[in-house]
């Protein structure tokens, strides 16, 4: 499908406010102006925007303890989601779930989560509500080679199988499950196909190239929002950052980072491709740099002036009480 220059703009917006987002992140971080951990996007924006351009607002995605770049892809307010970093009472989740806990159901973002597999099971969920209610709707889980591996991610994919779902298992593969290399720790060295064995449709990509990305995506969503169940999708892609901001990667070869810096790069991808096929001027994207530059500025800028969470939000939003049972 040939997207018109709104969508190649929306496209390659998507892709660099996730990136500058991403950077300016590591930066206060380094400052130490944002507690706890944080797990960087940077390197994977083409998956998540090539897969989350085919998705509404009411359709669902479960992401990772590296969810940043999926929420923002779905929807989610920068401003918001930089505040909730900096764990302030403007933040999406006021300010107490933090990086690895982003969550907005009003966009169907149904949480990062520092459960490695724990996405699938919450998505075949949503896939059957989908199915059962009638809505036409679908739900992706982003989860990565590590979680691969795991049993829930086996069971959600049986069961997605089994009942039809309109699910898609996102695998993004950026080589490495924390420290360790996916070449190791995946037996058959091959996720796409062990995802096919469940008996679903399912391709590999390339993660460096918006388009690869955007095409299988497509086929996969259409096919379940018209019945035809449930697909998986591995996205080969890398991560310019370690498994953590610190994280001295010393499990990486020499130079490897800088050399997918200049080899990997999927924005710069996309500004090549568009630019050889004349479908948008290098103008327009410098523009977009600037633009995104001054939002995540904002948003830096918002955060740091925020309060934190009132003493008084101390017990809410933490369990939830139901009605008890009429006799």
């Amino acid at each position: 499908m040939q997207l018109n220059r709104d969508a190649l703009l929306k496209a390659y917006r998507d892709m660099v406010t996730i990136r500058r987002f991403e950077e300016r992140v590591q930066e206060e971080f380094s400052k130490g102006n944002i507690p706890g951990f944080v797990h960087l996007y940077a390197g994977q924006e083409a998956s998540a925007v090539g897969i989350c351009a085919h998705l509404g607002a009411d359709d669902r995605i479960s992401s990772t303890h590296r969810g940043h770049g999926h929420s923002l892809a779905k929807g989610c307010d920068v401003s918001a989601m930089m505040a909730e970093l900096f764990a302030r009472g403007t933040g999406l989740c006021g300010g107490k779930g933090g990086s690895m806990h982003i969550a907005d159901l009003d966009r169907g973002m149904l949480g990062a989560n520092g459960i490695v597999g724990g996405g699938p099971p919450l998505v075949v969920g949503a896939a059957l509500a989908a199915k059962t209610l009638g809505t036409g709707n679908v739900a992706v889980a982003f989860l990565g080679d590590g979680a691969s591996n795991q049993g829930t991610t086996f069971e959600a994919m049986n069961m997605a199988v089994v009942l039809k779902l309109p699910a898609i298992f996102a695998f993004e593969n950026n080589g490495y499950g924390e420290y360790t290399a996916a070449a190791y720790a995946v037996g058959s060295g091959d996720i796409a196909g062990r995802a096919a064995g469940f008996g679903m449709p399912a391709v590999k990509v390339d993660g460096d190239d918006f388009f690869a990305v955007h095409a299988a995506a497509q086929e996969a969503v259409e096919r379940a929002r018209n019945g035809g169940g449930p697909s998986a999708i591995e996205v080969d892609t890398c991560r310019f950052y370690g498994h953590h901001s610190g994280d001295a990667q010393l499990y990486r070869g020499k130079d490897e980072v800088k050399r997918l810096r200049e080899e990997r790069d999927c924005l710069q991808h996309f500004r090549r491709r568009v630019g050889e096929a004349a479908l948008l001027e290098t103008s327009e994207l410098d523009a977009i740099d600037v633009q995104v530059a001054a939002v995540i500025e904002a948003a830096v800028a918002a955060a740091k002036d925020a309060p934190p969470p009132a003493a008084a939000a101390l017990f809410s939003d933490v369990y939830v009480s139901y009605p008890e049972a009429a006799p």
